[in-house]
């Protein structure tokens, strides 16, 4: 197989309904194939929708990566009746190519189309998918021919809504699967994934209501089949993956923030979700932790990128520019970032100071991140959309248990599309960081002297460039610069001579220049992602 081009393997979302199984089944992709001419520019849905074109993830998978679907003369691989497609020159094939996006049609059965009409459980689902893939590795296999070293195949899961519960599910559980076919999964990604159940009105879905499958999203019912039951001290969350059931770094969450769009139920659905969702999701419960052992140690979180799209619709999450672009990076890209921000210290305003021990204060830190001349984010998470990081004035002030300094904001994937481009090779973005604080409080009371709504404690514009090695002696180099301070390209520069042995940790200082203010220092962690393609 070709390095990193895996089979796609797509599992799609929740269809409530026999009518929306039966809309499912009659789908070839499952919504993988829709794509959306419009996006938001802002948070106003009274303004006018932006026109952008997004063919969908199948059409660009293929223009742009060659990969192709596996369906022949009306039928699917899984068909007993079934037979390869021919190469691009006609002539008869083995197998299929390892450069393929398979559908996991798991509603057939559900469906009254081709089926009973009556859904199965996730832990069903699961078993299906491990079928799946064992049954796509013997058609690998066929197609690579004598070569072909089973041990070796990998395959991608990528997956929206439910269907992110169905891989965990499978990669979890050891009751829905073999071993031999969880050590296939090379990469997972999920689309607005409830990873920590869904919760609507404030209130998690009950366990009771098993209508339709909604218990589900259930909590207690989801530690069922994601074999979470015996971790101890797990609060009534399950959004943990423990280390021995996949690797942390090979996850991506997807989070929408869009909760105007979603009109599913006539708006009812964003309604009970409220505020800091995708319509459906809550930002809260749509990405993943590390956790050691049997008690609930976290350790990470999962890579986890925001954007201010929808769970579905024309301004769904799938059906994005956005998140296609972190879904090809996270699969095929060349350097990873994990971005942090470390606060050294906070600073009330002067009419505060012999106030302090009775401050409360929420603190909103906001993350822009963009290519270089693209018109869309990898990441996009501000407090006019509820997908800002949040902490409170005691955890940035405290030097007990409460502290919690560090904070997590957000992973980007570079993709060095431009090797050939001598002239222009490095791996650019832009990312603007922003803290504010939308009111001081003094014993629950509103302070309004000297408060103005939206203030920044901080805000600019970091540019960076990280240039890959135009020689095999040379080493990554970093080029940073503050956009306040230099109106040209990065200046600053750092050699990354270890990154091809391990993770480089880049600090950026942040300064306190006004009071009230903050400082701290922006942490990159960088490293060489699919190293030796």
């Amino acid at each position: 197989m070709s390095p990193w081009m895996y089979p796609i393997i797509y599992v799609r979302g929740y269809a409530m309904t026999e009518d929306e199984r039966d809309e499912t089944t009659a789908d070839p992709f499952c919504g993988f194939n829709v794509g959306s001419t419009v996006y938001r520019a802002t948070v106003d849905k009274n303004a006018p929708a932006r026109k952008f074109v997004f063919e969908s993830p199948v059409v660009r998978l293929s223009s742009d990566f060659g990969y192709r679907h596996v369906y022949q003369n009306g039928l699917d691989i899984v068909d007993p009746d079934w037979q390869p497609p021919p190469d691009e020159q006609g002539k008869d094939t083995a197998g299929i190519p390892a450069q393929s996006v398979i559908i996991y049609r798991y509603y057939e059965t559900g469906s009254s189309l081709l089926g009973n009409g009556k859904a199965r459980d996730v832990g069903t689902y699961a078993q299906g998918l491990n079928d799946l893939i064992l049954r796509i590795r013997t058609l690998v296999g066929q197609h690579e021919g004598a070569g072909f070293d089973p041990d070796a195949f990998r395959c991608y899961l990528v997956a929206h809504s439910m269907g992110g519960l169905v891989v965990r599910a499978f990669l979890q559980n050891p009751k829905f699967g073999v071993e031999a076919a969880r050590r296939c999964v090379d990469k997972v990604f999920t689309y607005a994934t409830p990873h920590n159940g869904i919760d609507l009105g404030g209130v998690n879905v009950p366990s009771w209501l098993s209508v339709n499958e909604m218990n589900t999203f259930n909590r207690d019912e989801m530690a069922k089949y994601l074999a979470m039951e015996t971790i101890a001290e797990r609060k009534g969350r399950v959004d943990f993956i423990p280390e021995s059931a996949f690797p942390l770094d090979r996850f991506f969450c997807m989070v929408g923030t869009n909760r105007g769009d979603y009109e599913v139920g006539y708006g009812l659905s964003r309604t009970f979700a409220g505020h800091g969702s995708d319509g459906l999701v809550r930002v809260e419960n749509a990405s993943v932790w590390g956790v050691k052992g049997k008690t609930v140690k976290v350790t990470q979180p999962a890579a986890t990128a925001y954007t201010y799209r929808s769970h579905s619709g024309y301004f769904g999450i799938v059906n994005s520019e956005e998140a296609y672009q972190n879904l090809v990076r996270f699969l095929f890209g060349d350097i990873r970032v994990d971005i942090w921000f470390d606060v050294d210290s906070v600073t009330l305003p002067d009419a505060l100071l012999d106030k302090a021990k009775d401050v409360e204060a929420l603190y909103q830190f906001e993350i822009l991140a963009s290519p270089r001349g693209k018109r869309w984010y990898l990441t996009r998470r501000t407090s006019e959309e509820d997908s800002c990081a949040c902490r409170t004035h005691e955890q940035l002030t405290s030097t007990g248990p409460a502290a919690d300094r560090s904070i997590y904001m957000s992973t980007v994937f570079l993709a060095n599309r431009s090797r050939v481009n001598q002239a222009r090779p490095g791996l650019s973005y832009a990312m603007t960081f922003g803290v504010k604080v939308p009111d001081y409080q003094i014993k629950k009371t509103f302070w309004a002297d000297g408060h103005f709504e939206g203030r920044y404690l901080f805000q600019d514009t970091l540019l960076i460039n990280i240039v890959p090695p135009q020689q095999p002696t040379d080493d990554w180099l970093v080029e940073y610069a503050w956009q306040s301070k230099h109106s040209g390209p990065p200046t600053d520069r750092v050699p990354l001579s270890t990154l091809k042995k391990d993770k480089l940790e880049l600090l950026i200082p942040v300064e306190a220049t006004q009071r009230p203010g903050i400082a701290g220092k922006i942490r990159l962690i960088a490293s060489e992602w699919n190293p030796g393609d």
